[in-house]
């Protein structure tokens, strides 16, 4: 009976080490699933980097570039506000003889001096649309009003029948409707609240066509390609990506903007479906290096083909701060008659000047020199000032266009 006993609690140990065995078994499988899990994602990423570093960036031509003779025509007009409540124009320069005309129009005589101080609810405003190549008359065109007096706000207002017209004093458009200002104006006696700007609105599809504009494509033996930003090698590239699908020497780049395109005899009659064809090609683009600012809001942006040559930064900030605090004197005890309490000026003045530090910037690309910049704790108007400094230098490798 004892050695049973034994014998049981050795195979208990026994099976007790097992689990134990059968545990570490479970964790070194698991380990090797998650090493194996590693392993295959980062093989994925060196992949998908190598992918990325071997092909080069491609556009299609749709995205840079447009046909010549294919685009918006502007159209303008002047027209009347009606509805407004009460904050219309109170200079009635630009308002009561056209209110007079178009009442005159209806076969109502009205004086204009008798209009004088009594609209309040009408403004003077210009009507602008864009008119694009081929819509058929119908068409609904959306259209844009801002008020050229002094009224102060369009919200509620409609805007009365106004013809639009192009460059060659033809009437293409007719417009009116309410105007949708996005925003309201709401007054007190001494106070106001106002979301948004008050002397522009936008009427949807507030215009529709009388007149298009006809571009008979199928007539036209050849095409022009205009690219969006000019570039040499982007427009070569693009006569030979042509030249090689169609195989014929159909495209050539006339200059920097230009490529001139043969339509194929295939294709004569039916020239649509070559144009969208050719906008569908993707090619190579080449951008010159080019950091863009706007000292207005402070905005930096730096084209990822900006290099900087080797260079030492160094920037530092000298900060005045001037503080006015009146103080009230008043007269002390016993004063003599005719003691006034007075009020003195007292001014703080404070000066700070940080401390520069200098930090070296080597041959680098747009991340590195970011980089060094954020060492340095700068803010995007003093990246305005650095930047135009190593272009004075001649340290930065790129073209600064300052708006």
């Amino acid at each position: 009976m004892r050695n049973n006993k034994i014998i049981l609690g050795n195979y208990k140990v026994i099976l007790s080490n097992y689990k134990v065995i059968l545990s570490d078994y479970h964790v070194i499988l698991t380990k090797y699933n998650v090493i194996l899990s590693v392993a295959k994602n980062l093989l994925f990423i060196f992949f998908l980097i190598l992918s990325f570093a071997t092909t080069s960036h491609a556009e299609r031509i749709k995205d840079i570039a447009s046909w010549s003779g294919i685009r918006e025509n502007q159209l303008v007009g002047y027209g009347l506000v009606v509805g407004l409540n009460g904050t219309g124009d109170k200079d009635g320069t630009y308002l009561y003889q056209p209110i007079a005309n178009m009442l005159s129009r209806m076969g109502i005589t009205v004086n204009v001096k008798d209009l004088k101080g009594k609209v309040k609810n009408v403004a003077a405003v210009m009507v602008t649309a864009k008119l694009p190549t081929n819509v058929k008359p119908g068409t609904k065109i959306d259209v844009q009003v801002s008020s050229i007096g002094d009224a102060k706000s369009l919200q509620g207002g409609t805007l009365l029948l106004t013809p639009l017209t192009g460059p060659d004093g033809e009437v293409y458009a007719l417009a009116q409707g309410p105007i949708s200002i996005g925003g309201f104006i709401a007054a007190g006696r001494a106070a106001q609240a106002i979301k948004n700007h008050q002397n522009v609105g936008s009427i949807p599809e507030g215009a529709i066509v009388e007149k298009a504009v006809p571009v008979n494509l199928n007539a036209k033996s050849e095409l022009q390609l205009l690219l969006q930003f000019p570039d040499i090698t982007t427009a070569k590239n693009i006569a030979e990506k042509i030249n090689e699908i169609y195989k014929a020497g159909i495209a050539k780049a006339l200059d920097p903007t230009t490529i001139s395109i043969n339509i194929p005899s295939t294709y004569r009659g039916n020239v649509l479906d070559f144009m969208a064809e050719v906008e569908k090609i993707e090619v190579s683009t080449d951008l010159p290096a080019r950091v863009v600012i706007n000292e207005r809001t402070g905005t930096v942006v730096i084209g990822s083909h900006v290099k900087i040559s080797p260079a030492a930064l160094a920037h530092g900030g000298l900060t005045i701060t001037i503080k006015e605090t009146p103080e009230v004197i008043q007269p002390p005890p016993l004063s003599p008659r005719g003691s006034v309490t007075e009020t003195v000026p007292r001014t703080e003045l404070k000066v700070e000047e940080k401390q520069a530090s200098l930090v070296e910037v080597q041959g680098s690309t747009v991340g590195e020199l970011v980089r060094a910049l954020n060492t340095l704790g700068v803010t995007p108007k003093d990246l305005i000032s650095i930047l135009q400094a190593l272009k004075t230098s001649g340290a930065l490798k790129a073209d600064l266009v300052i708006m």
